[in-house]
Parts: C-alpha cells; sequence; structure tokens
C-alpha cells in the first residue's frame, strides 16, 4: 500500500502552483469518463421516457442533447477541479478563447450557436422533411455545429447549422404532414372545358393516394398560344410521395384523355413565305 501511495503522490508537472501527481491524473481521467458514460445513459433514457410519456420524437431529442451536453460539462468542471485548475480561471480563458473564435472562428461560432437555437427553439425536429436551398430530404440528426438530412436518394446531407437559422426552410411536416400537389396539362381549343374537367376528377377519385377530403379542384389557368392550360390539384396524405404521385396521376390523365378522344396539342407555328422577287 505504501508503494501504491508513493506511486499515485508521484509529481509529474507542475500547474502554475499546483502540482499534478499520477493520482490527480488518473482521478481526473475516471471523472472524465465517468460523466461522458452517464451522460450518454441519461441521453437515451431521458428521451425514451419521454417518448413513452407521449412527447413528439423530435422534442425529446432536443431535451436529451440539451442534458447531454449540461452533463458533460459539469463532469468536466468537477475533472478540472482535482487538478486544481480555478473555475475562475477556466471562465477567463474561454472568454479569450471566444474572442479569438469571433474573430478567426466565425463560420464554427455561428453554426454553435445556431445549433443552439435549433435545440431549444425547434423550429425543425428529427423526422422532419424539409428543403433548405435545394436540399430536400428527411432530418436524421441536429447537432451542435451541423445537421444530418437524409435525402431521397438515400444520401446524407451534412447541412451547417447557420443554414437553417437564416437561409429560407420550407417544413413539410409543419402544421401538417399533408400536402398539396400541381398536375398541369394543356388541351386543344375547341374541347368543351366541362368534359375536361370531369375527366380529370374521374382520374384523381381512382387514385388511393389522393386524400378525398380536401376535395381535388380543377382550374382553367389560361389560355396558351396552342391550348387550353388546366391544373389538377389535389391532397395527399404524406409530402414525401408527391413526386410519385404526380408521376402516377400523369399517365393516368393521358390515358384518360385519350379515351375521352380529348387531344393534347403539340406546339404549333404558322409560317409565311414572302416572294420579294417581284
Amino acid at each position: 500500500m505504501n508503494e501504491l501511495r508513493d506511486y499515485l503522490d508521484y509529481e509529474l508537472f507542475h500547474l502554475g502552483q499546483t502540482p499534478i501527481t499520477v493520482g490527480t491524473l488518473a482521478t481526473c481521467t475516471i471523472i472524465f469518463i465517468t460523466s461522458f458514460v452517464v451522460a450518454r445513459i441519461m441521453r437515451v433514457a431521458a428521451r425514451r421516457a419521454l417518448i413513452a410519456r407521449g412527447y413528439p420524437k423530435g422534442s425529446a431529442s432536443a431535451v436529451s442533447k440539451i442534458l447531454y451536453y449540461l452533463v458533460l460539462a459539469t463532469g468536466s468542471f468537477v475533472a478540472l477541479d482535482t487538478l486544481g485548475v480555478s473555475l475562475t480561471a477556466v471562465i477567463a480563458g474561454s472568454a479569450v478563447i471566444l474572442v479569438g473564435i469571433g474573430f478567426g472562428l466565425q463560420n464554427i461560432a455561428q453554426n454553435f450557436v445556431s445549433g443552439l437555437i435549433l435545440l431549444v427553439e425547434r423550429p425543425v425536429h428529427e423526422g422532419d422533411f424539409i428543403q433548405v436551398k435545394d436540399i430536400r430530404g428527411t432530418v436524421s440528426n441536429i447537432g451542435l455545429r451541423a445537421t444530418r438530412v437524409i435525402s431521397r436518394d438515400e444520401v446524407t446531407v451534412i447541412v451547417p447549422n447557420s443554414d437553417l437559422i437564416t437561409a429560407q426552410v420550407i417544413n413539410y411536416s409543419v402544421p401538417t404532414p399533408r400536402m398539396r400537389i400541381w398536375v398541369k396539362v394543356g388541351v386543344a381549343y375547341g374541347t368543351h372545358p366541362g368534359l375536361v374537367r370531369d375527366t380529370l376528377l374521374a382520374v384523381v377519385g381512382k387514385d388511393v393516394g389522393v386524400l378525398a377530403d380536401p376535395g381535388p379542384e380543377v382550374r382553367l389557368d389560361g389560355f396558351g398560344d396552342s391550348s387550353l392550360d388546366f391544373t389538377l390539384l389535389c391532397w395527399i396524405d404524406d409530402a414525401r410521395e408527391d413526386l410519385r404521385t404526380q408521376s402516377r396521376l400523369r399517365v393516368a390523365v393521358v390515358e384518360a384523355l385519350e379515351a375521352a378522344g380529348i387531344v393534347i396539342p403539340f406546339p404549333q407555328r404558322d409560317v409565311h413565305l414572302l416572294d420579294r422577287r417581284a
């Protein structure tokens, strides 16, 4: 025991006026590891408990992450205290670091603050179907620096948190995952608008992916150069299915118009040739 005590009391170096021994360094390491393990356990336990009580998954994930970082920060301060590091010195050093970040690492600082805003305000939740810039996909994880979005092609896109705060973000999951889709079609002049309307409504009424309430709608948008321009509007239950449903409806519309004898015209131009030889 005396040999072990002597080994633990062996001085490695000095941190200011405080000697750092093998024992204090080992204690600091154990506290770091323990706080990390406890933080992860509490994060998982808190998320499961909140979901079990009926809280949304996004809210549960945000609360569990905040708890995780708080436990980790507390453990880090306690570990540094075992080394004799003053918390006042740590705070002062953090202020200096923050100043350096402000000048040299503005993007990282901006993304970090944006991550905190996302976790607190929760404008975007995990599992939401969103579009930011030209990226459209499902939010899989919101971190302190960046957010992972799974695109339609099952590709993970790393989006800086600042983009989710400063850029225009479309959240297709709030307040409801339902979405209205548009299918445009042109028919030849001379076609009765009522026949077109009835044909399009019959098509959308047979599609199982389209909601009956709110009901579909057919609009005459305008008079094109070669066609009467109609738009079929209908609602679907999940915004993620918009492209599939639109494609399915377009195929059905073409078949229904052909069966009804309605012509989908192609652009036509009249060309007049002038004889200037006279």
